[in-house]
C-alpha cells in the first residue's frame, strides 16, 4: 500500500461510522409464548423507519433458526417480497429460540490499466451469496453480465457516464464481484462488511443457549434475558468483538413507531470497559437496538478494513 493510501485509511478509521442507510430487523409476531403447538411468524426487512416495510427485504437465504438446544430449525411458508421476507417457525422445544441473519460482503475499488473499477454493488455478487469452490456462481456471472449489457445499451457506447445520464465525461465500468478481481489489478482497497440481524422468542421458561458467543465478529451477549424486559426496569447487555469486551462501542436504541413522531426517540449509549450497556426502558413496546464497530481485522486477507453491524429486535412488556 502506498504511503498516501495508508494515510487515507488511517484518517478514515478515525472518523465515526456513518449512519445506517436503513435499519435491518427481524420482527416476531410474539416473543413470549406458552403451551404446545405454538407458531411464530417473522417479518425480516430493512427500513428507513423502524419496523415499517418501506425499503428492502432481508434475504431469506441468509436467515437461520436456532432451537433452545442449539440445533438448527427449518422455517416454513417462507416468502420473499419486494419490501420484506416472511416465514413461520413452529416451536417444538421449550426455551429460547434465535432467528438470525448473517450477511458478509466485500466492497471497494481497484485499478486496471490505470482505470478505477468498483467491487460490489449492482452487478456484483449479492451479499450473503458466497462463491462455491472459489468460483462465482452462475447467477452471479449472469448478474454481472446483465449489468455490463445494460451499460452497453446506454447512449454513446459502453459503461455509465461518470457524471450521470446524458452528461459528457469518462464512462464508468460496471462493478465486478470480489472473486472476479483480475490478478493484474493494482491499488486494491477492499472493505469487509459483516451484518448480523437477530431476535429472540421464548416458549415457556427462558434459556441461555441461544446467546453462546462464537468468539468471532460483533456479538450480543446479554446479561439480562432479552425476553424478560419491562418498562421502567434496567437491562444490561454485553457486546463482544472476537470474544473480547467491546469497550467504547456505540449502541443506539429506537422505539418502534418513529414514523409517527417528530423525533425518532433515539437513545444513545456507550459500552463500558466490559462491553456492557445499561438501558432503562422508557415505555413498553418493540425496540430496535443497533451497534456498529470498525477495525482492521477482516477475515478476508485482501481486505483492509472490517465493518461490523449488529441489530436486534426486542419487546419490552408492561410490568
Amino acid at each position: 500500500m502506498s504511503r498516501w493510501a495508508s494515510l487515507l485509511l488511517a484518517a478514515a478509521l478515525l472518523v465515526p461510522s456513518a449512519a445506517r442507510a436503513d435499519h435491518p430487523f427481524i420482527l416476531p409476531s410474539s416473543t413470549n409464548l406458552s403451551g404446545s403447538g405454538a407458531t411464530v411468524t417473522f417479518d425480516a426487512a430493512g427500513s428507513d423507519h423502524v419496523f415499517f416495510l418501506d425499503h428492502r427485504p432481508v434475504q431469506l437465504g441468509s436467515i437461520k433458526i436456532v432451537k433452545p438446544d442449539g440445533t438448527p430449525a427449518t422455517p416454513s411458508n417462507a416468502i420473499q417480497g419486494r419490501f420484506r421476507s416472511v416465514f413461520d417457525v413452529a416451536l417444538d422445544q421449550e426455551g429460547t429460540w434465535k432467528a438470525e441473519s448473517d450477511q458478509t460482503s466485500i466492497t471497494g475499488t481497484f485499478k486496471l490499466a490505470g482505470e478505477e473499477r468498483r467491487v460490489g454493488g449492482r452487478g456484483a455478487r449479492p451479499a450473503g451469496n458466497p462463491a462455491e469452490n472459489g468460483q462465482p456462481r452462475e447467477n452471479d456471472r449472469a448478474a454481472a453480465s446483465g449489468a455490463r449489457e445494460q451499460a452497453s445499451r446506454a447512449p454513446g457506447g459502453q459503461g455509465e457516464r461518470a457524471g450521470g445520464p446524458g452528461e459528457s465525461g469518462p464512462r464508468r465500468q460496471p462493478p465486478v464481484a470480489f472473486e472476479d478481481i483480475p490478478a493484474e489489478a493494482t491499488e486494491v482497497h477492499l472493505t469487509e462488511t459483516v451484518n448480523t440481524t437477530a431476535t429472540f422468542v421464548t416458549l415457556g421458561a427462558p434459556t441461555a443457549t441461544a446467546f453462546k458467543p462464537a468468539g468471532k465478529g460483533l456479538e450480543f451477549d446479554p446479561i439480562t434475558h432479552p425476553n424478560s424486559l419491562a418498562a421502567g426496569e434496567t437491562a444490561r447487555f454485553r457486546f463482544l468483538i472476537d470474544g473480547r469486551p467491546a469497550a467504547g462501542l456505540k449502541v443506539t436504541v429506537i422505539p418502534g413507531g418513529d414514523r409517527y413522531r417528530e423525533e425518532s426517540g433515539e437513545l444513545d449509549f456507550t459500552a463500558d470497559k466490559d462491553g456492557v450497556v445499561a438501558i432503562t426502558w422508557p415505555s413498553a413496546g418493540m425496540y430496535w437496538v443497533g451497534a456498529e464497530a470498525e477495525d482492521r481485522n477482516p477475515s478476508e486477507r485482501r481486505a483492509e478494513v472490517r465493518k461490523m453491524n449488529y441489530a436486534v429486535t426486542l419487546e419490552v412488556m408492561t410490568p
